[in-house]
């Protein structure tokens, strides 16, 4: 892939992290899809996503916890369940007969999401809610945390509407708890997927520089 290459997609990234990081998201399943079009392996896309989104995660859970919106009492117990299960996910080297399909369905259903997020009205966004289910966070954290590690995807575009259709929580909350989910998952994955490949691609380091700048 030549110089001109790299920058148009690294262009094309940071428009999508500009748009994901301003719901609080980082924008993983944006950056599969264009690596995945763009023809790159997958032993390639897979690090690149999570990279991408442990910068734009950065940024936002920065932004979420200055302003006090992270819910820590509930943000921790989650990370403690899927975090070792994102780096046993990110240690997993899928044949591409397999890594595709699962990227196909990801990606549909984050499609389906941003759909049915645009669509709820005010009155849903601010319903009362029933609080996070201890042994249910964790549960569905470790889930998650091992299908961020295994894809590459954050796990927000997963986690965010999990707990808003359950009710556990609301737009606010889930947005800030995502924020630090998103941000600590893709690192344990990005580390599992070292170990078990014991080298980065090159092609993360320039396109690092450009989301959410």
């Amino acid at each position: 892939m030549g110089p001109d290459s790299i920058f148009l997609i690294g262009a094309i990234l940071a428009v999508i992290a500009m748009l994901y990081s301003s719901v609080g998201h980082g924008g993983a399943s944006g950056y599969i899809a264009v690596l995945t079009l763009s023809g790159l392996a997958p032993e390639i896309v897979r690090p690149v996503a999570l990279s991408l989104n442990v910068v734009v995660a950065g940024l936002a859970s920065y932004r979420f916890a200055k302003r006090g919106f992270i819910d820590w009492g509930s943000a921790i117990p989650i990370l403690i369940a899927s975090v070792p299960m994102a780096f046993i996910g990110g240690g997993i080297v899928l044949p591409d007969e397999l890594y595709r399909p699962l990227h196909g369905t990801l990606l549909a259903f984050a499609a389906t999401y941003l759909i049915w997020q645009t669509k709820r009205s005010s009155a849903a966004f601010s319903a009362a809610t029933r609080g996070i289910s201890r042994f249910g966070g964790m549960a569905s954290g470790a889930g998650i945390g091992f299908v961020s590690g295994l894809s590459g995807i954050g796990g927000g575009v997963l986690l965010s509407p999990f707990f808003l259709i359950t009710g556990w929580a609301g737009a606010r909350q889930t947005a800030g708890i995502a924020a630090v989910f998103i941000l600590a998952n893709p690192l344990a994955g990005l580390a599992g997927n070292y170990v078990a490949l014991k080298t980065l691609p090159s092609q993360m380091f320039p396109w690092m520089g450009r989301p959410g700048s």
